[in-house]
């Protein structure tokens, strides 16, 4: 099935749509294959304003904190960046991963109850097993505000198989903890919602 075909493909008009009038996702991409979204982003930083937010339905070189390498199958999680622009110290970075592991568990149980919990500075974990990290990447600039990419990739719908071998003591998936597949966009939405109105909440 191609990735036209696949009926729980992310819809980039309809996560426009669902995030209008917000700065998180009215300006929003979905595409297919990338190395990773944070790469992405950071290309097009230059030419955008803060809350640009792009998805892919795979990435081929995703990572995570400390370069390890973050594992995307296609169309079985959400793989997205954030593109920020906060008034802070680059040292005060942290402060925000904190922010995003936060908001992402908190989705998790809003919509789920599922008793995700976060393992600082940036991962989220159910019932022992990894299920999202966040990594934040940031750039000084120049008599201006600096430049923050946040990316988030979050396991929805994998099964222990979908990982690799090396990896299936300790990651997990939504799907697995919830006992059932779970709509990606309806999550994707949510999540979107949710670091809008926190990040401003954070008065940067």
């Amino acid at each position: 099935m191609s990735g036209g075909d696949r009926p729980d493909r992310l819809n980039a008009e309809a996560l426009r749509s669902a995030c209008a009038g917000q700065c998180f996702g009215h300006r929003l991409e979905v595409l297919e294959e990338v190395t990773s979204t944070n790469d992405i982003l950071l290309q097009l930083a230059s030419k955008n304003h803060e809350g640009l937010v792009i998805f892919a339905e795979r990435q081929t070189a995703g990572r995570g904190q400390r370069s390890n390498r973050w594992e995307s199958a296609e169309g079985k999680g959400l793989w997205f960046s954030i593109l920020l622009r906060p008034s802070i110290a680059l040292a005060e970075a942290p402060r925000l991963t904190a922010w995003a592991a936060r908001t992402v568990a908190a989705t998790i149980n809003e919509m789920l109850s599922l008793g995700a919990t976060v393992k600082p500075p940036n991962d989220v974990y159910l019932v022992g097993r990894k299920v999202a990290g966040v990594l934040l990447e940031m750039r000084a600039v120049a008599h201006a505000q600096h430049l923050g990419i946040l990316g988030i990739g979050l396991n929805v719908n994998q099964t222990l198989t979908d990982f690799p071998e090396e990896l299936r003591e300790r990651a997990g998936s939504l799907a697995l903890a919830n006992g059932g597949a779970i709509k990606r966009e309806e999550l994707a939405i949510a999540l979107l919602r949710k670091l809008d109105r926190s990040y401003r909440e954070l008065a940067l």
